[in-house]
C-alpha cells in the first residue's frame, strides 16, 4: 500500500509467483508420472479409466511421457490463469472503493457507506439503514484492508454491529416481509446444490425487501434493516409446499 490519493490491496507478487511458477511444473510432473506409470496402473483393477492407461502403456516412450508432461504444464497454466482472474483487488480513496475480480469492477461511493468490516471471509459494506451495499468473498489480509480503509477516513468496525440481531431461518418463521420466506427457501436449495450465482442473486432480492442474510455452515441467518416492512407480530408466514 502506498500513496495518499489511492490505496490498492491485492494478493501480492508472492501469490502470483506461487501460481505461475508452481502450477505449470506441478502439472508437468503429474502428467509425466501418470504416463510413465500407465502400465502399472492398468494392472490395478480398482483404478478408474483403466482402458485409458492400457492405451497409454502401448504408446512409445519417452514420447508419450513428454506429451503428457506438456499437457500437464498447459493445464497448470490454465489453472494459474483462472486463479489470477479470481483474485480480488480492492482500491480505496476518500471518495469511493472499487473492487475488481474476474474482469468485473464494482464501485461504491463513500457517502453511502456507514460501516466497513470483514465478516468471516467476506468484505462487507453497510449503509445507514443497516443494509448491505456489498458483500464480497475475500482472501485478502484483514489488517491490510483495515489499514487501507482507515487511511482514507472510512469507518471500520472489528465486528458486525448488527450481529446480535440475526436469527436462524426456519421455514414459516414469523417476522419476515411478504415473499422473503419463499426467497430463503429457494436460496437454501441453491446453497445445497452449490449454485453460488443463484444464491448471490437471491441475496440481492432479499436485500430489496430489507432482509440481510449471512451464512454459517450452510445455514441461513437473517435480520431486518431499518427500511424493511415486517408483518405484524402475530402474523405468521404461511408455510409453502416443499418442491424439492
Amino acid at each position: 500500500m502506498a500513496g495518499d490519493a489511492r490505496t490498492r490491496v491485492g494478493g501480492g507478487a508472492a501469490e502470483l509467483a506461487l501460481m505461475w511458477g508452481g502450477f505449470p511444473p506441478l502439472g508437468a510432473g503429474a502428467g509425466w508420472l501418470l504416463a510413465a506409470a500407465a502400465g502399472w496402473l492398468a494392472d490395478l483393477r480398482w483404478v478408474p479409466l483403466r482402458g485409458l492407461f492400457e492405451a497409454l502403456s502401448r504408446l512409445p516412450q519417452p514420447q508419450v511421457s513428454i506429451g503428457a508432461a506438456v499437457l500437464g504444464a498447459l493445464a497448470g497454466l490454465l489453472l494459474a490463469g483462472a486463479g489470477t482472474a479470481e483474485r480480488l483487488t480492492v482500491t480505496v480513496d476518500r471518495e469511493r472503493v472499487a473492487l475488481r475480480r474476474d474482469g468485473k469492477r464494482q464501485e461504491t461511493p463513500r457517502h453511502q457507506v456507514r460501516v466497513v468490516l470483514v465478516d468471516g471471509g467476506d468484505l462487507v459494506l453497510l449503509d445507514g439503514d443497516g443494509g448491505e451495499l456489498l458483500r464480497e468473498r475475500s482472501e485478502l489480509d484483514r489488517n491490510r484492508l483495515r489499514a487501507a480503509f482507515r487511511a482514507h477516513g472510512w469507518p471500520w468496525a472489528e465486528e458486525d454491529p448488527h450481529r446480535a440481531a440475526y436469527r436462524l431461518w426456519v421455514p414459516g418463521l414469523p417476522g419476515l416481509p411478504a415473499g422473503a420466506d419463499a426467497l430463503l427457501r429457494a436460496r437454501e436449495r441453491a446453497i445445497e446444490r452449490d449454485r453460488r450465482n443463484d444464491a448471490r442473486e437471491l441475496r440481492r432480492e432479499l436485500s430489496r425487501l430489507g432482509v440481510v442474510v449471512r451464512d454459517e455452515e450452510r445455514r441461513q441467518y437473517w435480520r431486518l434493516t431499518a427500511r424493511a416492512v415486517a408483518p405484524a407480530a402475530d402474523q405468521r408466514t404461511a408455510p409453502e409446499p416443499d418442491r424439492r
